[in-house]
């Protein structure tokens, strides 16, 4: 058996169904590039709505991914829609660490907060590409390793500093 070294994987049904989502656990599909030299890996939406400027949505993905220490998943929304419509990640750019793989709180499920900064109103249905991943290694500082620090406990958010 070849051992995993980065990729993605589906979180369980259970976990996927704490969320309200239009589609069906058994139509997931896990992130993909669509061409062969693209850098990111696409990410559908679950859910179908119309985003009107000023207004946020939080989509589940309904997957997980996995890596390697000393590396990330950056994720991004589609060029062409903060291009066309001004679609941003609320958090700009999203960061998935390593050690998000299986949090005890969410399983590390991804999930993307876009916000609409424009002035047009951004229709989607289940199954759309809405944004992509891509794997990206992380430089240290000298004389810190990736053997410092706490281990992770929680999900998503459970890192910040200032609330401890």
């Amino acid at each position: 058996m070849q051992e995993k070294i980065r990729g993605f994987e589906y979180v369980s049904e259970m976990e996927y169904m704490k969320h309200n989502t239009d589609l069906p656990y058994d139509k997931l599909v896990l992130p993909k590039r669509a061409t062969k030299e693209a850098a990111g890996y696409d990410i559908i939406s679950t859910m179908s709505f119309t985003l009107k400027p000023g207004e946020d949505i939080t989509i589940p993905t309904g997957f997980k991914s996995y890596m390697q220490p000393g590396e990330m998943l950056a994720l991004f929304p589609r060029s062409g829609i903060g291009f066309k419509y001004q679609i941003c990640l609320a958090n700009t750019v999203g960061i998935g660490d390593s050690d998000y793989y299986n949090s005890e709180k969410n399983e590390g499920h991804y999930m993307i907060k876009l916000v609409n900064r424009g002035s047009k109103n951004w229709s989607v249905n289940a199954g759309d590409a809405i944004g992509q991943g891509i794997f990206l290694p992380i430089l240290l500082a000298d004389g810190d390793s990736f053997e410092n620090g706490d281990t992770r406990k929680g999900g998503f958010g459970s890192t910040d500093q200032s609330a401890k």
